[in-house]
Parts: structure tokens; sequence; C-alpha cells
């Protein structure tokens, strides 16, 4: 599955009316860390199709979301269940730590 684009306007439909879960990458286009995490989130949101569903929000042309949720830095990954933010990851990490994450919060979701 693609990763879904999401802006201040969708975020409640796209995100928090979502049914299952929803892995929200808060980034920026200038981010460093935030491109060098992108394909492993490409990757996540293939492999783990049908268990959750990956989003982005620019934090730039989408101020409003991540203030909401006190995102200070990029990238900021938060998994949201029900549209409630069940866990949370600042910085980049390689693939692996990443995929356990996630692998982690789906199963304890």
């Amino acid at each position: 599955m693609a990763i879904k684009t999401v802006t201040d306007d969708s975020f409640s439909s796209d995100v928090l009316g979502a049914s299952g879960l929803v892995l929200v990458d808060f980034w920026a286009t200038w981010c460093g860390p935030c491109k060098q995490i992108a394909p492993a989130l490409e990757d996540i949101a293939g492999d783990m199709s049908g268990q959750i569903e990956v989003a982005k929000v620019d934090i730039d042309e989408n101020p409003n979301t991540p203030g909401q949720y006190g995102v200070r830095g990029v990238p900021t990954l938060m998994i949201f269940k029900d549209g409630e933010p069940i866990a949370t990851k600042v910085g980049a990490a390689p693939k692996s730590q990443l995929e356990s994450w996630v692998k982690e919060t789906v199963a304890n979701a």
C-alpha cells in the first residue's frame, strides 16, 4: 500500500477517523534524517499492508497538526489507534529498528 499524504484539513478523517492503525510520519523537505528513513517507511507500508497504514504530514505546509501533538523535532513517528496516539518515536533509526518498533506496537495494539 502506498504512503498517504495527509494535511491539516484531512488529518481528522485520514488518521483520527481511520479504522485500524495508522503510522504518521511528521517530516519536512529540508530534513536529512527524514529523507533517510523514507525508503524504510515505504517498505513498511508495503510489507505490513493490511496491518497498518502509513501517512506523512509535512510540518511546514501543515503546522497545526504537529502543534496539537507536541511535535518538536523531525522526523517524529506516531502510531494512532482509534484516533489516539499509542506510540511515538523521535529521530531517524535504521530500517531494522523502525520495523521492530512498528511490529511490536502492532502486536500490542
